[in-house]
């Protein structure tokens, strides 16, 4: 019996492992981008049900891991002292949800490393939008990758 959605969580990522996949093929499996898709891997986005029938033949789930699946999560994977700041709070959000797949797609990229703050630059615009100006803002830091000693 699955208690849990982390037990899915933990099921899928054994499973990437073992089949040697890559996130990018799973989004094209379902249809999404692979950032949300590797967040809803990860426990943080909820799949509709051809989705989530997908991921399980995909990552050889069981019907209950599938049922999981569609069940919205309890977002924010990273547990720390909740900033005030109403912008600052929302890029809290955005790490505490997207964190995770940051980290995992970066780390598949790039290997066992850091994305520099120090070596860093960032960019941020206004990007005109019929239905609201959006911001757009590019981060771009030198990957450090751990080395061996």
């Amino acid at each position: 019996m699955i208690s849990s959605r982390e037990e899915v969580t933990k099921m899928i990522l054994a499973a990437k492992v073992s089949k040697g996949l890559k996130w990018a093929k799973v989004a094209e499996a379902i249809g999404l981008s692979k950032e949300w898709t590797t967040a809803g891997c990860l426990g943080q986005m909820t799949f509709d049900k051809t989705q989530a029938e997908t991921l399980g033949k995909l990552f050889d789930l069981p019907d209950e891991a599938v049922a999981w699946l569609q069940i919205v999560p309890y977002k924010g994977s990273l547990p720390t002292a909740v900033p005030t700041d109403p912008l600052i709070y929302r890029w809290y959000e955005i790490v505490s949800v997207y964190g995770t797949t940051i980290k995992e797609l970066i780390h598949e990229e790039f290997g066992d490393g850091i994305m520099s703050a120090i070596d860093f630059s960032m960019d941020i615009q206004r990007q005109p939008d019929p239905k609201g100006d959006r911001v757009n803002v590019v981060l771009s830091g030198k990957f450090l990758p751990y080395k061996s000693y």
